[in-house]
């Protein structure tokens, strides 16, 4: 039996409309397309983290996987609160959980870690020079990953302190907390602060989409720079074999190759395969 996953949205239908927009799928939408590319046959669910009601079903579920979104958990809303609250119930019934980005800072702040802004601003396009900590020397979750490695990113807020049972995996020079297991209650969540599940397409809508920033924060000098970038994204996203293309833009096939960008996800599934991850 293929395993069931379920994936959860935490943007609201406005931000999702938004997002679809521009790059074509809402952020959980993403999740599901990389999961069935990696598990043909994948049986998938998808929920909202944002409503207040309690869940009831989650025992029939092998694992549940959070995507990405501009939720703000650092700010006290009805959003924030209503994520956290969806994340107790899952740290409390014991299914094994997976988020990027904005999945690993509502899972920090729901085993009572804390999140901020990011200092040095977005970290946009990618993610690079990630290194493992001593903790994640040995951690499954990073199984083949190189030395160092550059992924896909696009988030203005981190994880400023871990909640207890939580250790640091990765981290680069500018974000301390690149990829996390935190140990809570019941469960086990398995988390990074890049998009292994994102195409290079995605990140290339995504940059353009935030072109502003981009400027504002001196990465790029003017809207041509920003959009020549984005159109050689495009141009890998659709021949990931370009190496001229990545060598311009001072990537490798660690990024442009589907099943290495992906790592993180396909370390998670096997874990999930393997029972290995169930209740403590």
């Amino acid at each position: 039996m293929p395993p069931i996953i379920l994936v959860v949205s935490s943007e609201t239908q406005e931000q999702q409309n938004d997002r679809r927009s521009y790059a074509g799928l809402a952020s959980h939408e993403s999740y599901a397309t990389a999961l069935r590319r990696l598990r043909p046959g994948i049986e998938l669910d998808t929920a909202s983290c944002l409503g207040t009601g309690d869940i009831t079903d989650l025992s029939r579920l092998d694992g549940i996987v959070f995507a990405g979104s501009p939720i703000q958990m650092h700010e006290d809303n009805v959003e924030a609160r209503a994520a956290a609250h969806f994340m107790t119930q899952v740290f409390e019934a014991g299914v094994p959980a997976f988020g990027s980005c904005a999945g690993l800072q509502i899972a920090a702040v729901a085993a009572g870690g804390e999140t901020g802004p990011r200092r040095q601003g977005a970290e946009v396009a990618f993610a690079r020079d990630i290194t493992r900590t001593e903790a994640g020397a040995g951690h499954p979750m990073l199984d083949g990953r190189p030395a160092t490695w550059t992924a896909p990113a696009m988030h203005s807020s981190v994880v400023t302190r871990l909640p207890p049972g939580g250790r640091s995996l990765a981290a680069n020079p500018d974000t301390p907390i690149e990829a996390a297991e935190i140990r809570h209650g019941n469960g086990t969540f398995w988390g990074v602060q890049y998009h292994p599940e994102l195409s290079l397409g995605e990140i290339a809508a995504s940059t353009a989409h935030q072109a502003k920033d981009v400027i504002d924060q001196g990465l790029a000098r003017d809207q041509g720079e920003v959009d020549a970038m984005a159109a050689r994204l495009r141009d890998l996203d659709a021949v990931p074999t370009r190496v001229d293309i990545a060598w311009q833009l001072g990537l490798n096939a660690e990024i442009a190759l589907f099943e290495h960008r992906t790592r993180e996800i396909e370390n998670f599934m096997k874990a999930v395969e393997a029972g290995v991850l169930g209740p403590l």
